[in-house]
């Protein structure tokens, strides 16, 4: 019965990326910005209707100029954090070529670092800071890669600096998956370790309803703070915040 209820699923989360992918194509260009924004955040929460996901929404999520600083547990964490509130990601830049996600992550405005050039941070820092100030939601995640979702990861502070030298504040943010049946933490939907996005996807599919939580934090300033000091303390309000969900 999970697996038939998985490909029902799978069927269901396939014709809403096709019309996501036909949204951009036929009905953005007629768009303003706002309105597009409006589209991609009721296109996520339909996404996590058709995966099963219940979102529950705690505390005021910020407008911009703002930097969401969110943990880091799923792939389904974009769409998440998009359903609770519009921003703009700062991603990896091998997802734009991703078939289907990267033509979606794109029109959503994710902004694209490489990895593979260090100087590559300080070009997309100065897009952030042009994002910021002119009055952008922008989101990312400082562990730099997926957790279990037991504990956080050490946080990196290269793109805090946007914040600093923005003058813009940071909203923490904390992310965690629950099973609704039990109450636990759910493990359904991580991608970590040797997981495939198809594995964790299918896993996720067959999981019972998952609950999803996004606590937002009170916003703050660097307050004189450089990036890793910065980087310190939002782990431990980010951790603070996930022993509340």
């Amino acid at each position: 019965m999970k697996a038939l209820r998985a490909a029902w699923r799978l069927w269901r989360v396939a014709i809403h990326l096709a019309r996501g992918l036909w949204i951009i194509h036929r009905v953005f260009p007629r768009l303003s910005t706002a309105e597009q924004e409006a589209r991609v955040q009721a296109w996520a929460i339909t996404m996590l209707d058709r995966l099963a996901f219940q979102l529950v929404v705690r505390g005021q999520p910020s407008s911009g100029p703002v930097l969401l600083a969110s943990n880091h547990i799923s792939w389904a964490d974009i769409v998440v954090m998009h359903a609770a509130r519009h921003c703009r990601f700062i991603s990896k830049d091998d997802v734009k070529h991703w078939p289907i996600v990267g033509t979606l992550a794109t029109a959503a405005g994710t902004l694209y670092i490489s990895r593979k050039s260090p100087r590559d941070a300080m070009r997309v820092v100065h897009h952030m800071v042009e994002c910021l100030k002119a009055g952008d939601v922008l989101a990312v995640f400082p562990e730099g890669t997926t957790g279990d979702g037991s504990t956080l990861l050490p946080f990196h502070g290269n793109l805090l600096q946007a914040a600093i030298s923005a003058d813009a504040p940071v909203q923490p943010v904390a992310l965690s998956f629950r099973d609704v049946a039990t109450a636990t933490r759910s493990v359904a939907p991580c991608y970590i370790g040797d997981d495939t996005l198809l594995e964790s996807l299918w896993r996720t599919l067959r999981a019972d309803t998952v609950q999803v939580v996004v606590e937002f934090g009170a916003p703050q300033w660097a307050c004189g703070r450089d990036r890793r000091q910065w980087a310190l303390e939002l782990h431990t309000t980010i951790a603070s915040l996930r022993s509340q969900t």
